[in-house]
């Protein structure tokens, strides 16, 4: 059982590292060849925070263990929202631009409408299903540089974020491969090790799937957060949840879905009826709605909303180990 254990940490730690250095690696590449900083920012640096997320769905899925990608996606968005989200908000609420929160909140509950139309109808996610969640990132992504071109100061904001180091071609390309690489290991070592710890434990993998596993894929984004929030700008925490929530529908379920489809799992069951069906999948759209709705109305957060949302988190993660 230690040995596991271990494997299952040195996972989460490739993971982080892998996904830091193909960030940097990517942008130093970008900027060598002169691309535009806010393209590097709506694509290269959003898509790399999800990249752990994406690589453990897909080789969950590949090997044959779709509650991992199912449970992955759900419990990250969950944990972004009610437990990263949520301590930023809970130590600096602030004013928030409704502008900016419009179209990746429009994408996310539109995306999360059809998954759980899904979820509730067919209970199983075929390959159109993937294609179709693919399809929807593409127009995001569109959609996001056509905004970003048309308010080049807002991007070159989000851009201070980014390292302005300049590196040898050589040395970025070595630091994307190895990012690559890093993350591709940790992705099969957090699988499989998870894996192996929710049999010994008798807990279903989909449980490991939606607290541990989550929780280890989304530490990008709570590195991120609470780099933004050291650096004031609280708003953008906010952006990187919203944007990084709807990768993992769209990006990460459309990859994982695409190359191996999957039934939801049916591992709890209460009064007869999926379990999932009933609490993962309505705790993940109301905790998105509790945390976007009020801001775009008035404008701003408030701590009551992330203290609120740290209680739901802790509720999640109780009803799961007590399933």
């Amino acid at each position: 059982m230690l040995i596991p254990v271990l494997l299952f940490i040195v996972g989460l730690l490739c993971l982080i590292k892998g996904g830091d250095w193909f960030v940097d690696g990517a942008v130093g590449i970008a900027r060598k060849f002169h691309l535009p900083e806010l393209l590097i920012g709506a694509t290269v640096v959003s898509i790399g925070t999800t990249l752990p997320e994406v690589m453990v769905s897909t080789a969950s899925a590949l090997g044959g263990h779709g509650e991992i990608a199912y449970g992955n996606a759900i419990g990250s968005i969950i944990c972004n929202t009610a437990l990263i989200a949520a301590i930023t908000v809970s130590i600096r609420p602030g004013k928030v631009d409704p502008k900016s929160l419009k179209t990746p909140v429009i994408f996310f509950f539109t995306a999360a409408v059809i998954y759980a139309a899904v979820a509730y109808t067919t209970g199983y996610f075929s390959r159109p299903i993937g294609l179709l969640m693919l399809a929807m990132f593409i127009v995001y992504m569109i959609v996001t540089v056509k905004q970003m071109k048309a308010n080049p100061t807002a991007a070159a904001e989000d851009m201070e974020e980014i390292d302005d180091e300049e590196r040898p071609l050589s040395k970025n390309l070595l630091l994307l491969v190895l990012g690559a690489a890093l993350i591709a290991v940790g992705a099969n070592l957090l699988v499989d090790n998870g894996t192996l710890i929710a049999q010994a434990l008798g807990v279903p993998e989909s449980v490991i799937a939606l607290t541990f596993v989550a929780l280890g894929t989304s530490l990008p984004e709570l590195v991120t957060a609470i780099t933004s929030l050291a650096k004031g700008h609280g708003s953008l925490s906010l952006g990187n949840v919203i944007g990084a929530n709807l990768f993992n529908l769209v990006l990460v379920s459309g990859v994982s879905v695409t190359l191996a489809p999957f039934a939801i799992p049916a591992n709890s069951m209460i009064a007869g009826i999926n379990a999932s069906l009933l609490v993962d999948i309505p705790v993940m759209l109301f905790v998105m709605a509790f945390l976007t709705l009020p801001p775009l109305v008035r404008g701003k957060l408030s701590r009551f909303q992330g203290i609120a949302l740290l209680c739901i988190y802790a509720a999640f993660c109780v009803f799961q180990f007590a399933m």
